[in-house]
């Protein structure tokens, strides 16, 4: 144990796991030491070269069998994760079935990896597409089941053996999740989950020779450490980090869905979420009428307990996020504001701000909780200007009637994941990462799978 595993008494650390809704103590779990994190690596080497070993369709097999033991717990999970994330009970259930189809997804792919064979002179050349071996995911607390299953799920599919580092926060699921993938005949050491903060066990999984690549969701800031520690040690990457996305509302779009639209476009998870459309860009001729249906949108969104059914949003995550949210919003600015309960929890109302300037920090700078600004602009060329000035790039929606402009306006928006008509970002089947400073790679869809792999190529002389 290196001193940065010990506080001034000499303990080992603890994490308190808080219900963000009730701030109520769930659990008291220990932080992985630099020395356990070693141990980890060990282990997991061995059980990937094994699991490397297996025939294709006995690990298919396998992470079918893990797919339906999450199907078979997943209230359990969904309802583990409302208290300690603080998710309204919907969302947790969609969480929890997002692991179950990902895994069944990332399955199918397994006996499908396949290299290429490759016309070359005087003999074969043929490509192998091989597991890294250990993989390390560290994954957030905005969505701890799914965005951990994002990295393990085709990691695993791959060839490669795991070690998950969830958030201090949320570590709950993800523990849940590995004595669900051992129970379901998942070999030993092969899905590892390692709690503990970032500076310790997740600086020492980064750091760790014998960790092949780093998957992390965060913080663009932490994320530039990350990448940094990595690039020291010619390490592969997949970073998902920041997202300021736009909402972009033509004249000619249907006004009244798009504002019926717009609040859950940002208040989803609390607006804890990097793909939040939190920059809501309307043309100017169609601002007032949207700005009047907006309001009682905003103001009729349910938040409270997060295990009720008609509850629509939920707290934030801990008393620190509050603050950080509050610290971004001027007290003198234009708002409509919904309501939140008071008491004991990390709540803080919906809210949209209305007369800021585009260059304001609250325009331009991630928030991470249930705020959004409300900008106009004059024509296209504008709009794409305005949701353009921004370092992110993960996200964002156009709503127009315009079949044309539907199809320019998306080509314009630099950002990874845009829809029209629509909020929808995320499909386990298609692609999702982001520009700029909203990360590097893609997670998800058909290639999932070969982003854990080496390509080796192989050339077979036939003139000896």
């Amino acid at each position: 144990m290196t001193p940065t595993d010990m506080p001034p008494t000499g303990r080992p650390v603890e994490h308190h796991v808080l219900n963000p809704a009730t701030e109520e103590l769930l659990a008291t779990v220990p932080s992985t030491t630099v020395a356990e994190v070693d141990t980890a690596v060990e282990r997991a080497a061995a059980a990937q070269a094994r699991w490397a070993a297996a025939a294709p369709a006995d690990r298919a097999r396998l992470l079918r069998r893990f797919a339906s033991a999450v199907d078979a717990e997943a209230d359990r999970l969904a309802r583990l994760e409302v208290r300690e994330a603080g998710h309204t009970l919907g969302n947790a259930r969609w969480e929890a079935a997002n692991v179950r189809d990902l895994l069944d997804y990332a399955a199918g792919g397994v006996e499908r990896l396949s290299g290429r064979q490759i016309p070359v002179p005087g003999g074969l050349d043929v490509t192998l597409l091989e597991p890294l071996g250990v993989v390390g995911v560290i994954a957030p607390w905005n969505f701890p089941m799914p965005i951990a299953a994002w990295g393990f799920a085709p990691a695993l599919a791959a060839g490669n053996a795991v070690i998950l580092k969830p958030a201090e926060t949320t570590p709950l699921t993800a523990l849940e999740l590995a004595r669900i993938a051992l129970d379901a005949g998942l070999p030993e050491h092969l899905l590892q989950v390692l709690p503990g903060a970032g500076a310790t066990t997740g600086n020492a999984l980064v750091e760790h020779p014998g960790v092949a690549k780093i998957v992390f969701t965060g913080s663009t800031r932490t994320g530039r450490q990350v990448m940094a520690r990595c690039a020291d040690r010619v390490k592969r990457l997949t970073l998902e980090l920041g997202g300021k996305s736009p909402n972009i509302v033509f004249a000619d779009a249907d006004i009244e869905a798009a504002a019926a639209a717009a609040p859950m476009a940002f208040l989803d998870n609390a607006g804890q979420d990097c793909c939040a459309r939190t920059r809501i860009l309307v043309q100017r001729t169609a601002y007032d009428r949207f700005l009047e249906l907006l309001a009682p949108a905003i103001e009729s969104v349910v938040v409270g307990d997060p295990s009720d059914e008609a509850t629509q949003m939920g707290p934030l995550i801990s008393r620190a996020q509050r603050d950080r949210v509050r610290a971004h919003v001027p007290a003198e600015a234009a708002a409509i504001r919904g309501k939140a309960p008071e008491g004991p929890g990390f709540w803080f109302p919906p809210t949209v701000l209305t007369d800021v300037r585009p260059d304001a920090p609250v325009a331009t700078e991630e928030v991470f909780g249930p705020v959004a600004v409300l900008l106009p602009f004059d024509d296209e060329a504008d709009a794409v200007r305005l949701a353009n000035a921004t370092e992110y790039g993960l996200a964002g929606s156009v709503w127009t009637r315009d079949a044309s402009r539907a199809l320019r306006v998306p080509r314009a928006v630099r950002a990874g994941n845009l829809s029209v008509n629509s909020h929808a970002s995320v499909r386990y089947w298609t692609p999702f990462g982001g520009f700029g400073r909203s990360g590097i790679g893609r997670e998800l869809g058909p290639d999932a799978l070969t982003a854990f792999t080496e390509t080796k190529n192989v050339f077979i002389s036939t003139e000896a």
